[in-house]
């Protein structure tokens, strides 16, 4: 018996990013985690590559590697400041 670990998530990019990566929903395969998930959007849209960038995992910000499941939501945002 084969354990494919087929999820949809959806995309929601900000900012500068958004101008090359439309919101979305996208298939991944093999990936169940936040730092797989960057090498693979960096395949899939290499205009983040040497960007600057922050994840966030249904609405959180991603401060180390987490897990990603089914149906989870992904924000990519450029480096923001404020206070």
């Amino acid at each position: 018996m084969h354990n494919f670990n087929k999820m949809e998530i959806q995309i929601i990019s900000f900012g500068k990013i958004s101008e090359f990566i439309n919101n979305q929903n996208i298939d991944i395969d093999s990936i169940n985690d936040t730092d797989g998930l960057k090498l693979y959007l960096e395949q899939l849209f290499p205009n983040l590559v040497g960007m600057k960038y922050k994840l966030a995992l249904n609405k959180n910000l991603v401060q180390h590697n987490s897990e990603i499941h089914d149906r989870d939501t992904i924000a990519i945002m450029p480096p923001f400041s404020g206070g």
